[in-house]
């Protein structure tokens, strides 16, 4: 395949994976900014924890979406419909029982993660509330998952894009509709939110079901049970190293103070920003590796990958010159706490150095997803968060926050490093 055709091909898979990536937030971005208008802080702040509760536990199960994707991909490459579809109806079954689990366990599940984050006693309570709305949109989210997977195995990211900006429009909708049209307040927020999950997860469901006789019947696979069952460990607790490491990066600023934590929370709006883009391509390494893997076509997999560090090194720089640039404009736009703000300038040009530090993670992260490699995946995680946990032990004390910041670049730096060894040894060169 020409350079050029490559290239079209990586940008029609990874342009649409960015804007729906950036949709993402929008959902609790809008909910905050409804009940922004309510006229207490308490209102702001159950909708924060209450978020920061389902990204936290949404997140470890990302293995629905991931797993789903690489297999999905593979069978595309190989030009195996029946295993496509299987993998449709697994994946979806799978999906249903772990949100059954979600269900079932909610109130020890609530119990748990309002001690972890332990919010305000006026918080608690409206916190809770939506909470016990919002859980029950789990089938829908966990299912959107999968389907998110499978389109990107079938080399469809516009599905996941469209349907991301329908649950924005329907969510801001309804929220306006329950609370300011029937008067609700978290709880107008909290249903309008389910409601929107539901309906994305009806709208990505009906292209690919009506196609099939039954979603539910079972086909066979040629991966084993055991096979499967470890591909879908391996990236759940890849993805509990990676909760733990952003977890404790937060608790560990939090130690030294609101204005040390308040400057780092900013400064992670940069890397959220730069992680965006990078989705992006690495769902374009996902669905393009996975294909070519399952193909057997060796020589269009490197190519596949040599074209998305290009892309790689492009946007690291474009992203570096930036932040350099626009850095500080940038954290003035989010806040104008002189202490916050005055603080920020010994500590931004830290952000300068994620780029160039994650690039490579971003990248084999989609190209390991696409070839299944979930064990390489696991143990690059695995000692990264080695990496960051030691560098925070020993750093800390002596550098404050720069050694906090110190091991998150070393910890985003290892894991590409250590996937970038571990590709070598498992691609035919």
């Amino acid at each position: 395949m020409a350079s050029s055709s490559r290239h079209k091909e990586i940008l029609s898979l990874a342009l649409p994976a960015i804007v729906a990536n950036i949709t993402v937030p929008l959902l609790g971005l809008v909910d905050t900014a409804i009940v922004g208008h309510m006229g207490s802080a308490t209102y702001i702040g159950a909708i924060a924890v209450g978020s920061m509760i389902f990204s936290l536990v949404y997140w470890l199960f990302g293995f629905l979406r991931m797993g789903t994707s690489g297999l999905t991909a593979q069978a595309f490459g190989r030009r195996d419909a029946e295993a496509c579809r299987a993998l449709f109806r697994r994946s979806l079954r799978l999906a249903l029982l772990v949100s059954l689990g979600v269900l079932v366990l909610r109130w020890p599940l609530r119990e748990l993660m309002l001690l972890l984050i332990s919010p305000t006693d006026d918080v608690r309570p409206l916190a809770t509330t939506y909470f016990n709305i919002v859980v029950w949109g789990s089938p829908a989210v966990l299912g959107l998952y999968a389907l998110t997977g499978w389109y990107i195995g079938v080399q469809n990211t516009r599905m996941p894009m469209l349907v991301s900006i329908l649950q924005n429009v329907v969510n801001i909708f309804l929220s306006l509709f329950f609370v300011y049209g029937l008067g609700m307040k978290v709880e107008g927020v909290a249903l309008g939110t389910v409601i929107a999950q539901y309906v994305g997860f009806v709208v990505a469901l009906v292209p690919p079901a009506r196609n099939l006789r039954n979603i539910w019947q079972f086909r066979s696979l040629q991966h084993s049970p055991e096979s499967l069952f470890s591909l879908n460990r391996d990236i759940f607790l890849r993805t509990f190293c990676l909760v733990a490491v952003n977890l404790y990066f937060t608790s560990v600023g939090a130690q030294q103070g609101a204005t040390i934590l308040a400057v780092n929370t900013l400064l992670l709006q940069l890397y959220l920003l730069f992680s965006y883009v990078m989705d992006g391509f690495a769902y374009a390494g996902e669905a393009l590796g996975g294909r070519y893997w399952g193909a057997r076509d060796v020589p269009s997999f490197r190519d596949v990958v040599r074209k998305l560090f290009l892309w790689g090194v492009a946007m690291t720089l474009l992203f570096t010159t930036v932040y350099v640039v626009g850095g500080m404009p940038f954290l003035h736009l989010l806040t104008d706490t002189p202490s916050v703000v005055e603080a920020s300038r010994g500590y931004v040009w830290w952000a300068y150095l994620i780029p160039v530090a994650g690039v490579a993670a971003f990248i084999w992260d989609g190209i390991f997803i696409g070839t299944t490699h979930s064990r390489g995946m696991l143990l690059s995680a695995a000692l990264a968060a080695f990496v960051f946990f030691a560098g925070t032990f020993f750093l800390t004390g002596e550098m404050g926050n720069h050694g906090l910041w110190l091991s998150m670049i070393a910890y985003l730096a290892v894991r590409g490093l250590v996937q970038t060894f571990l590709y070598f040894r498992f691609v035919p060169l």
